[in-house]
C-alpha cells in the first residue's frame, strides 16, 4: 500500500506524522496542501477528506485518517514492529492518549500565539500565551520529577512514545508566538533528548537535529 500525507510543510501536525515515518523508516507520499495563504485545507476537495477542514490528512491505501494524535497512534500500531511508541497494555495505552490531549491543548495555545503573530489569524495573543505557560509549567514540573525517578519520557515507559512525539512540535516552535520556554529547564531537557531520537528529523530548517544516540 502507499502512504499518502496531504501536507503543509509549516504545520506542527504534519509534521508530527513526518517525524514519527521517518523514525519509522517509512516511505511516503506527500501532496502539498496550500494552507495559507490560499486556505486548500477549506476547498470543497479537501473537505470530502475531512469534512473538519483540518491538517494533516493521511491515506494508507483505501483508509483515509485525520487527526494527528489518531494517525500517530495508528501508524505506531500498524507499523511499528518494536511496540514502544504506542504500547499494548491498557495502562500505558490510556496514558500516552491523556497527553495525546495535552498535545491539543499545546496546539490550541502556543499554536495558536504563532498563528496570531505569523499568520494573522485573529486569536486573542495575550490569552493564548498565557495558556501555554500554564501547560509549560505543568509539562516542566512532570519532567522534573520524572526525572528525579528514572523517567525521561513524558509517559512512564523507558523509552519514547507517541506522547513525545505529539507534544515535542508546537512546544519547540512556541517562541514564533512570543512565548519563551527561558524558565522551563526541564522542558527544554525533554526536547534535546527528542532531538536525539535516531530517525529525527528538522522541521524546515526551523530548529536543529541534534546529534544522534549511539545504537543499541
Amino acid at each position: 500500500m502507499t502512504i499518502t500525507l496531504h501536507d503543509f510543510e509549516l504545520s506542527g501536525n504534519c509534521y508530527k506524522l513526518r517525524l514519527l515515518m521517518s523514525i519509522l523508516k517509512l516511505r511516503y507520499d506527500i501532496i502539498p496542501v496550500d494552507f495559507f495563504p490560499g486556505r486548500e485545507h477549506k476547498s470543497d476537495a479537501f473537505l470530502r477528506l475531512n469534512p473538519f477542514g483540518q491538517l494533516p490528512v493521511l491515506q494508507d491505501g483505501d483508509l483515509t485518517l485525520s487527526d494527528s494524535g489518531a494517525i500517530l497512534a495508528y501508524l505506531a500500531r500498524r507499523y511499528d514492529a518494536s511496540g514502544q511508541w504506542f504500547p499494548d497494555d491498557p495502562a500505558v495505552t490510556a496514558e500516552v492518549l491523556r497527553w495525546h490531549a495535552v498535545a491539543d491543548d499545546i496546539t490550541a495555545t502556543a499554536s495558536a500565539a504563532r498563528l496570531a503573530l505569523g499568520f494573522d489569524y485573529p486569536f486573542d495573543l495575550e490569552k493564548t500565551q498565557a495558556g501555554a505557560h500554564r501547560i509549560f509549567r505543568i509539562i516542566d514540573e512532570h519532567i522534573w520529577f520524572g526525572e528525579k525517578s528514572g523517567r525521561d519520557w513524558l509517559a512512564s515507559p523507558a523509552h519514547p512514545t507517541t506522547a513525545d512525539i505529539a507534544c515535542f512540535p508546537y512546544v519547540m516552535l512556541s517562541e514564533e508566538g512570543g512565548i519563551s520556554r527561558q524558565d522551563y529547564p526541564a522542558l527544554r531537557r525533554w526536547t534535546d533528548r527528542v532531538r536525539r531520537i535516531p530517525g529525527f528529523i528538522v522541521m524546515s530548517g526551523i530548529f536543529p537535529a541534534g546529534p544522534a544516540l549511539p545504537a543499541a
